[in-house]
């Protein structure tokens, strides 16, 4: 196929195309990369046809300079790295490089400074103009311009890359052959409006020689060549088919079609000719000197000369034809810039008249005011006398109101403040005098109690006790003393009156600030006080005596004006000086009024508010004195009543050990019963009403076991008391009652509960691990956990169930923790018994298998766990069992979390926390941080996830948590969980109770059920819990509820 070049070439009779080339037009279409076509005198023609590049590719590219109508340069979009490091690396080497000297290299790249914005891009020397001044077009943008030899340096070999902007001209478009300036110059705005600094995509069709690439060109839906052929700027090419070579015959149709004729194509066909026309060329040529001579047209000589020139640039190359367009372009560039220049300065005239009238319109403004001014002084003067007189009589009548009390002047010289320091100084309680004795001897009684708390044996006991009694005597005769002085106090009278005075001196000064010289304060202030009261006394009484002369002058006034009087007065003894005594008079008046009335300088603020200040760290350190007064106070009476008692009667253990014996009795009564149960049983045939007989005594004597076991747990509680305030000798005394255990144990610890007293249904299905009895206690559900026990465990179990009772105790049934009722230990095998409350199917994972909770329900049932583990982390606990199994639903509003393994470190039960599927380890557990509080969080939020979702499985994030962007809950719910289970800085259980999705719920923590007795006691609080344990190597991992991973 021939190149459609050579076609061109041939049409305008530079190249002749024989018949034997024609003939043989099928071998040159199968000719790879290069056609070849030899004739004539020896002419020959090579167009390069890059195979490589398929028709109809696509790229998006980035307009960066319009040529003309149909022509412009533009970069490929993924060359934007690329430009960016090119002009980072110019900017950095250009200004140390060499600048051009001698002939420069047409074909090298160098380094022009843009006129325009005076940085660094790469060029190439299109002409060389003069000595000093060279064309060059930017490669990498393809506008060109004329430079200064000094603004072109060479570049170094990295640099001398192919350019990146490329020439594009539209698909079956040229020029029309007779295009005016005008028309032209329309034409390439029209394009640059289309396609200027904006992305196109554009499709490959034919590359010029030149490499000029021929592309169809599109904006989103929009054919750009479609639109500037639509408006007249350009017009389609002659079909070749059209063209007659040497006059005997036409090219095929076929010359110039796509390969790929599937894909779009322009509206006038692929047939068209991809060339320049020659046509065009000669038109773009003729338009630029019309730009430069169309001033000259109407001169023959002109006229020939263009004839001329028109003939000769026929001839001229593509290369020549760039130059001297840009060449013109430049021109034109300097016109329009000495337009803009003209343009400027008739704005800056126009700019300059407008100021000039302003300011003509501002001097009659002033003009017109200034004599408005005078006017008004002229009438001012005429009343200037009672314009005067008017004025003094404002300011007296305000005076008056002033001095009668109709506004507020005392605060000004802060009397309240005055007698503040006076009650806080002056009126102060007094220490009582025996308090530092009672200190003492309390510091001295303390001691010898502790002193028999840490006795070995019994002789140093009882040296020890013989010491405290003599101290305790002591102790007693302060007491007295301190009481009958304290008595006399009137502590509730002074409290109440530093209270109102407190509230009083808030009210009118505010905010106290911090006192630094608090000793010397009350005097400045007062001194500062006296000062002021000098200062307002005298101005009063200046305001006084020019007020009584003026008086005295209205009367001469008065006198003079009689003419009744026949007392003759002369005018300058009667006017005297009137215009000096009414400014003195106003002088006085405003000066008293300013006192009065206007607001402290900064300095006398500072000394107000200091002096309030102290006045305010007095009533609070009177105060605290007051509170400790009546501390000592309670703690001596209760001291002295229970001396009281001691002297009357010894402290003892026999009604503990009454009551010991008592369950003595009845735990062998139980036994006996039992045996006989067990034996009727072996019958082969016994009376129903025997057997239900026979329960019923059984039921009642466990019952009266547990009563008895309350009045046991409540004596020693009792006996605890005692210990820990007034007799610590008891557990030395009396080791066999065992006293201190039941202090380490917290109150959990009962020496008379067995295992074989109660009527156990082994719970296996439930847990596999250890030991689960389900049983019944005076009508309520229990829950016996067995823990087998080591050398160290004991003790262990003990202090953990001990601190996690103590953290229920403080707020107990809103604690939001399952309590603890019992802990025995098993005298037959070494297992040690927890016996809580149970809730059968009201654990979460129950409740969500058999009838799942809805968003409200969950919302209740959520906040009291978080309440739960608010209590906890607050007693430092970390709970590392929070999972379903171990969260407890009751009536489907309270939420409860249970207990853990006492046997097992936090660490080792947050390590294995798990659900099925859900993973509740924190991802720092896997790295080896210890379990905290925020381990504890990150479970509470992957089951409040499950809860809402009722998924197991979720997409895991990169840091190994849940990915939950993309479910769909509510999105303050959801926002509280992507703070709890994010990796670092999770929320609190304090933040999570008071967030807003917990704020209009109504949920309580936790109101758990109670033993039904008589009297509270320490362990019959106690709620139902349901302990569902799951093997690790099972389903769920056999977690262990309340422990428990």
């Amino acid at each position: 196929m021939l190149c459609a070049e050579l076609l061109a070439l041939c049409g305008r009779g530079e190249l002749q195309v024989c018949s034997t080339c024609t003939k043989k037009e099928e071998e040159r279409r199968r000719t790879p990369r290069w056609l070849v076509c030899t004739c004539g005198a020896g002419r020959r023609g090579t167009v390069k046809m890059d195979e490589e590049m398929a028709f109809n590719q696509a790229e998006d590219v980035f307009v960066s300079h319009i040529e003309d109508g149909v022509t412009f340069w533009a970069q490929n979009i993924e060359k934007n790295s690329e430009i960016a490091e090119i002009t980072s690396e110019l900017a950095r080497i250009c200004p140390t490089m060499n600048q051009v000297f001698g002939n420069p290299d047409l074909c090298k790249i160098y380094g022009g400074l843009f006129s325009e914005d005076r940085c660094w891009y790469r060029c190439k020397l299109q002409q060389v103009i003069s000595d000093e001044m060279c064309m060059v077009t930017y490669i990498d943008y393809g506008n060109s311009e004329n430079l200064n030899r000094s603004n072109i340096v060479e570049l170094p070999e990295s640099l001398q890359l192919p350019s990146i902007a490329k020439k594009y001209r539209l698909w079956g478009l040229q020029l029309p052959s007779n295009t005016e300036l005008s028309q032209f110059d329309k034409a390439k705005q029209f394009l640059s409006s289309l396609i200027f600094e904006k992305q196109i995509r554009v499709c490959h069709k034919v590359i010029y020689k030149d490499n000029t690439v021929v592309v169809q060109a599109e904006f989103g839906n929009t054919d750009i060549g479609e639109e500037v052929a639509k408006k007249g700027f350009a017009e389609r090419c002659k079909s070749i088919s059209s063209m007659n070579y040497n006059g005997d015959r036409k090219m095929d149709d076929t010359v110039c079609q796509p390969k790929n004729t599937n894909l779009p194509s322009p509206v006038w066909k692929n047939r068209y000719v991809e060339n320049i026309p020659v046509v065009e060329q000669q038109n773009v040529q003729l338009i630029n000197r019309q730009r430069v001579c169309f001033s000259n047209q109407s001169s023959p000589e002109r006229r020939c000369e263009r004839n001329a020139l028109f003939k000769k640039e026929r001839l001229v190359v593509p290369e020549h034809i760039n130059m001297m367009k840009a060449k013109q372009e430049q021109k034109l560039m300097e016109e329009e810039k000495l337009k803009a220049e003209r343009d400027s300065a008739l704005q800056n005239c126009k700019a300059l008249e407008s100021q000039v009238e302003q300011l003509n319109v501002d001097f009659q403004k002033k003009r017109e005011a200034s004599e408005e001014m005078v006017q008004n002084l002229e009438r001012s003067l005429e009343s200037s006398v009672s314009n005067k007189l008017r004025d003094l009589s404002t300011k007296i009548e305000l005076l008056r109101k002033v001095r009668h009390g109709q506004a507020n002047v005392n605060i000004c010289f802060g009397d309240d403040l005055s007698e503040a320091v006076r009650i806080v100084t002056l009126e102060c309680l007094a220490v009582p005098s025996s308090l530092h004795k009672l200190d003492e001897n309390w510091t001295e009684y303390n001691l010898a109690q502790e002193m028999i708390r840490l006795c070995k044996d019994i002789g140093e006991v009882d040296t020890s006790i013989a010491k405290r009694n003599v101290i305790q005597q002591n102790l007693y005769s302060v007491v007295e003393e301190f009481i009958a002085e304290a008595e006399n106090l009137p502590f509730f009278n002074r409290t109440a009156s530093l209270q109102a005075l407190s509230r009083l001196l808030s009210t009118a000064y505010g905010q106290v600030i911090e006192v630094e010289d608090s000793e010397n304060i009350f005097d400045e202030f007062h001194e500062w006080k006296c000062r002021k009261m000098e200062d307002f006394q005298r101005v009063r009484k200046d305001t006084d005596d020019s007020l009584a002369e003026l008086l005295l002058w209205f009367c001469r006034i008065q006198n003079s004006f009689d003419l009744t009087s026949e007392v003759a007065l002369d005018s300058d003894d009667v006017v005297g000086d009137i215009d000096g005594l009414l400014t003195k008079v106003k002088s006085f008046l405003d000066k008293e009024l300013a006192i009065s009335l206007v607001d402290q300088d900064d300095m006398d603020k500072k000394i107000i508010l200091n002096a309030y200040s102290n006045v305010i760290k007095k009533v609070q350190e009177e105060e605290q004195l007051i509170r400790v007064v009546e501390l000592k106070y309670e703690a001596s009476v209760e001291f002295k009543k229970q001396i009281m008692e001691c002297l009357n009667k010894s402290p003892n253990i026999d009604h503990l050990l009454s009551i010991k014996k008592t369950i003595k009795c009845l735990k062998a009564q139980l036994r006996w019963k039992l045996v006989e149960k067990s034996n009727m049983e072996e019958m082969d045939e016994y009376s129903n009403s025997d057997m239900k007989e026979i329960k019923e005594e059984i039921v009642d004597l466990r019952n009266k076991i547990f009563q008895e076991i309350i009045l046991e747990q409540e004596e020693y509680e009792n006996l605890s008391n005692l210990v820990q305030k007034w007799l610590p000798e008891l557990p030395l005394l009396h080791p066999e009652a065992g006293i201190l255990n039941y202090m380490a144990s917290g109150g959990l610890l009962s020496m008379s509960l067995e295992r074989d007293l109660l009527d156990g249904e082994p719970m296996k299905e439930l847990s596999s691990k250890r030991p689960l009895v389900r049983s019944e206690v005076m009508g309520q559900n229990v829950l016996l956990k067995g823990y087998p026990l080591g050398v160290d465990t004991e003790a262990t179990v003990m202090v953990k169930a001990a601190e996690y009772h103590k953290a229920w105790s403080e707020l107990k049934e809103k604690s939001g923790l399952l309590p603890l009722m019992f802990l025995f230990f098993c005298k037959s095998d070494p297992l040690a018994y927890l016996m809580i409350p149970f809730y059968p199917g009201e654990s979460l994972g129950a409740v969500q298998t058999t009838e799942p909770l809805a968003i409200a329900e969950i919302i209740k049932v959520m906040k009291g766990v978080a309440c739960g583990l608010q209590t906890l982390h607050k007693s430092n606990l970390v709970h590392g069992a929070m999972h379903p199994n171990n969260t407890f639903a009751v009536d489907r509003k309270k939420g409860i979390v249970g207990d853990f393994d006492f046997t097992k470190t936090a660490d080792q039960r947050s390590s294995a926390n798990s659900f099925g599927s859900l993973i509740l380890a924190a991802p720092e557990l896997k790295m080896g941080q210890p379990a905290s509080p925020s381990t504890d969080m990150y479970a509470y939020g992957c089951l409040l996830l499950w809860l809402c979702t009722r998924n197991d499985t979720f997409k895991m994030s990169p840091d190994g948590t849940p990915h939950i962007n993309e479910l769909d809950m509510d999105i303050k719910i959801k926002n509280l969980i992507s703070r709890l289970i994010r990796s670092g800085d999770r929320m609190t259980a304090v933040h999570v109770v008071a967030d807003d999705c917990f704020c209009l719920s109504d949920a309580v923590c936790v109101l758990s059920p109670t033993i039904d007795t008589a009297e509270d006691s320490k362990c019959g609080d106690g709620g139902a819990a349901e302990e569902v344990e799951i093997e690790e190597s099972t389903k769920c991992e056999e977690v262990e509820p309340f422990q428990d991973c």
